[in-house]
């Protein structure tokens, strides 16, 4: 017998409303483990494609908690755990991202400092793990009730590795993070610069696609008396800088935004010698892979006739890191009554795109999904240092919200797309 649509959504209405108030408890339940788990990996940070600890400790909790299924070493030290629910349903997923930054702790006074020289959780991904391992042990509490299964992914390398070829997100892809079962859609919560208590969203682009760039300039050494005698790179480097400027100011449309930095420049040997080479690296920010590529072919035009005007050679490195990270509105919307119903309308809000960047973006290449802003910062506890920076940390408040609001998200996306 089939129920009536109107029927049916007041049977799914009540079997959710059943349900908030034991997901609100239980994550006030979890909540003191979530932060003893979030000091232990802020402890001991790794970084990317070494997080053999954090990789291990997250398998073996995912185990203790009876997920169905748990995949170890996936893309390196990734974990994927699967959670099936009682009852028929969709699958969903969420991501939690687990490396560390080289950077050094000056926190020193807090009993959770980096026990790692040089190596610091600074961008909260300590938080992100700890949440989903809350959200993950709330939710097989209820397992019986949900209409669905979840899948948890645990992913190495969000901040980018050198000495590779594929990491991060696109590896987990590539080794089948998001097959068997395939989600239908996907959540994650990234720790922000808003205050603990706060949700910040974006529909459509929240962060810009990215590229690295590296340019070596190459002349010809002579004694700084005689610079006719050379080619000098610092000259050739110098006049390469102005004229890369000119790319962003005059050269890309002004209605897409964009940025085209260059942070470092190394070069010479002595204070007296023309140098052979010199060195750049920067970065490109955009919101399209059309302005990316024309970022490129920009770059190149500029240096081919900079250097040949003194007769200098170059090389260029051009490598493309992340699309933007494209939030679903028709998702990002869905989510906002329950966000809404927990921490109070002024407590969500809209922000407008920036020009980070997240590998994120590449699940959503595949399937649906949103990257929620989490609120973690504290003026009156001094907690206000921006992300990748050695001051960072968190109001460990926001990491029972995290759970509670993470669950629930989860917990609406089944119910909303039960069959």
């Amino acid at each position: 017998m089939k129920l009536a649509p109107l029927l049916l959504a007041g049977v799914i209405g009540l079997a959710a409303q059943d349900l908030e108030p034991r997901l609100e408890a239980l994550s006030k339940e979890v909540e003191a483990r979530v932060i003893e788990c979030r000091r232990d990996i802020h402890m001991h940070p790794e970084l990317s494609n070494q997080e053999e600890r954090t990789g291990k400790l997250v398998a073996e909790r995912l185990r203790f908690l009876g997920l169905d299924e748990v995949r170890q070493n996936v893309a390196g030290h990734g974990v994927v755990g699967l959670l099936k629910g009682g009852k028929p349903g969709p699958t969903v997923a969420w991501r939690a991202d687990m490396d560390a930054l080289p950077i050094d702790e000056s926190n020193l006074n807090v009993p959770y400092k980096s026990t790692v020289k040089g190596v610091k959780h600074a961008c909260g991904h300590d938080a992100h793990t700890a949440m989903a391992l809350g959200i993950a042990e709330v939710l097989t509490k209820v397992k019986a009730e949900l209409p669905g299964q979840v899948k948890f992914i645990f992913q190495p390398a969000e901040e980018g590795a050198s000495n590779v070829a594929e990491w991060g997100a696109k590896l987990m892809i590539k080794e089948g993070a998001l097959e068997n079962p395939k989600p239908a859609a996907i959540f994650a919560f990234h720790v922000g610069p808003s205050p603990v208590g706060v949700i910040n969203y974006t529909e459509n682009a929240a962060s810009s696609s990215s590229a690295t760039v590296k340019i070596t300039f190459k002349g010809k050494r002579a004694h700084g008396a005689y610079p006719y005698q050379g080619i000098d790179a610092v000259a050739v480097a110098s006049q390469c800088i102005l004229a890369l400027q000119t790319i962003h100011s005059r050269r890309i449309s002004t209605m897409d935004p964009s940025v085209f930095s260059l942070g470092t420049i190394h070069g010479g040997d002595r204070r007296n010698v023309i140098a052979e080479t010199v060195a750049l690296t920067g970065t490109v920010r955009t919101f399209s892979d059309a302005a990316l590529d024309d970022y490129e072919a920009k770059i190149k035009q500029t240096l081919d006739g900079c250097t040949s005007a003194m007769s200098a050679s170059y090389g260029l490195e051009y490598r493309r890191q992340y699309p933007a990270v494209m939030n679903s509105p028709t998702l990002s919307r869905a989510a906002l009554p329950v966000l809404q119903k927990i921490l109070g309308p002024g407590h969500v809000t809209e922000i407008p795109p920036g020009l980070w960047g997240e590998d994120f973006s590449l699940y959503q290449r595949v399937i649906p999904g949103v990257l929620f802003m989490l609120g973690i910062q504290n003026k009156d506890k001094g907690i206000t240092a921006g992300l990748h920076t050695a001051e960072f940390d968190i109001d460990e408040r926001a990491l029972g919200i995290g759970v509670h609001t993470g669950a629930r998200i989860l917990l609406n996306y089944l119910m909303e797309h039960r069959p």
